[in-house]
């Protein structure tokens, strides 16, 4: 061998391990991409028992004059749930309506059949220069309305009191009432997680008609108010389908929406914030503990659904969600918390950015 080569070739030096930040993102990737091929292989079949809840009963239209009337026989809807809830020993169902009858609970819709649908206004809707409405995601039903894993910010119910609650704190000394009224929008059938239903817009597609409608209500109940939409996971996928087809005869409502935030999610069709945000500043989350950063973000043939809200090519303007789970955008304290309520008030400018 020639003197001016070595007789052999080094070792390869041991390869470094990953830093512990390295392996939760590898980790987050993985359960992320988990949680995806089980939807895709989990089927959810039916039980082949009937419902034994009844359909919903007639209400009166949304108008300023009839909103008493409304919660009255929502009221009265969900005391035959209750009823029923005991007669099948539906516990966990029961518990949960037993809940939405305390003293000063008002909802606008109700509907016990299947998973549940449900909406419930904290504030005064007629009075109100802000509403926001919260749009749940995926495994949200009745019997989880205000509690998930035992956290009730991670639940609707317990996540618009977060919201309004911090509404207060952060404005010391006004009436709220008169500043922002805050809705759980459950007005659409939540998929399940590990269901084929999480991987397409099939569900957004049907809850965003029905989020569209409830728009046109309101804006009739008060038509000087504003809205912002808090659109958390599956539910992102909901407001996008309902910015994106809101420019016809329901129009008018949807110019009165002014912020669009996107926070935990996995998409929302589509391709750029613009095709949003025609009138309204659009606005994307995602905590550092979010397991949804590793989520595939594809959309072909109908399946996946597109772009990263939080990506610089989407064009969303990114707040700063801390270190926020999937589950914990709306934590008491959290960071998340205090710029979603500052989206909710259209006070852009006290929006923490990322």
């Amino acid at each position: 061998m020639p003197p001016h080569l070595p007789s052999r070739l080094p070792a390869r030096l041991p390869a470094r391990p990953a830093s512990p930040p390295r392996r939760a993102r590898r980790l987050r990737r993985f359960l992320a991409c988990a949680v995806t091929i089980g939807g895709v292989l989990l089927t959810t079949a039916g039980t082949g028992h009937a419902d034994p809840y009844a359909a919903p009963g007639p209400v009166p239209t949304l108008a300023p004059s009839t909103l008493d009337a409304r919660y009255a026989a929502e009221r009265r809807s969900i005391e035959l749930a209750l009823e029923t809830a005991h007669k099948v020993h539906d516990r966990d169902r029961a518990k949960a309506l037993g809940a939405f009858l305390q003293p000063g609970r008002r909802f606008l819709s109700f509907d016990a059949r299947g998973r549940g649908q449900a909406v419930e206004v904290v504030g005064d809707l007629t009075r109100a220069r802000r509403v926001a409405l919260l749009v749940p995601g995926a495994d949200t039903t009745l019997s989880g309305f205000d509690f998930k894993a035992g956290r009730p910010w991670a639940a609707p119910g317990g996540g618009i009191r977060a919201v309004y609650d911090q509404a207060r704190r952060s404005s010391p000394g006004t009436d709220p009432a008169t500043d922002l009224a805050v809705v759980a929008w459950l007005g659409y059938a939540s998929p399940k997680t590990f269901s084929s239903d999480v991987l397409t817009d099939e569900r957004a597609q049907q809850g965003a008609a029905e989020l569209r409608r409830f728009l046109v209500g309101v804006h009739g109940v008060n038509p000087g108010a504003r809205f912002g939409l808090l659109c958390h996971s599956y539910g992102s996928v909901v407001c996008g389908r309902a910015a994106l087809e809101g420019r016809g005869p329901d129009g008018a409502a949807w110019r009165a929406v002014t912020d669009i935030a996107l926070f935990g999610s996995p998409g929302t069709t589509a391709v750029r914030a613009s095709q949003l945000g025609r009138t309204a500043r659009v606005w994307a989350g995602r905590g550092s503990g979010d397991w949804m950063e590793g989520v595939p973000h594809v959309r072909f043939l109908g399946l996946g659904l597109g772009a990263d809200p939080v990506s610089g090519p989407f064009g969303a303007r990114v707040f700063d969600a801390g270190t926020a789970g999937h589950s914990d955008y709306l934590a008491p304290g959290s960071t998340s918390l205090r710029n979603l309520t500052a989206i909710a008030l259209g006070h852009s400018a006290e929006v923490s950015r990322h």
